[in-house]
């Protein structure tokens, strides 16, 4: 009981305990590197996918212009002389093959932006070099 007592007057004595105060700023500093390196990871790697079949179609055509822009007009002929479902199922394709590449592209690219993003975040961020 008695140690009941003291440690009752003890609160009242030095008022109640706060919890320990959080540091806001290398948290917003964290988050902010956090997605500026992962905008900057999704954007080079949606640019690498978008170009990689203009460089292989260039590469095929060996470097004319003409012959990618006669192939592509080839294309846009044929695209709009399709049928309505088979242009939707174009398109269809399209649309996976992209996100297939682009996921594939990005799971591959992965591994290494996690180490440089950990690299950076135990560096203390931007300012700290």
């Amino acid at each position: 009981m008695c140690l009941e007592i003291e440690s009752m007057l003890d609160r009242i004595e030095h008022g109640p305990r706060l919890a320990p105060e959080i540091a806001w700023r290398p948290f917003i500093e964290g988050t902010c590197l956090v997605l500026i390196e992962t905008a900057g990871f999704t954007l080079t790697s949606l640019l690498i996918v978008l170009g990689l079949p203009l460089f292989v179609f260039l590469f095929l055509v060996g470097w004319d212009l003409t012959l990618l822009f006669a192939q592509l007009g080839n294309l846009a002929e044929h695209y709009d002389s399709a049928e309505p479902l088979a242009r939707r199922l174009f398109s269809r394709d399209l649309q996976v093959a992209f996100i297939a590449l682009a996921g594939g592209f990005a799971l591959l690219r992965l591994p290494m932006f996690l180490r440089h993003l950990a690299r950076r975040l135990d560096e203390g961020g931007p300012d700290h070099d």
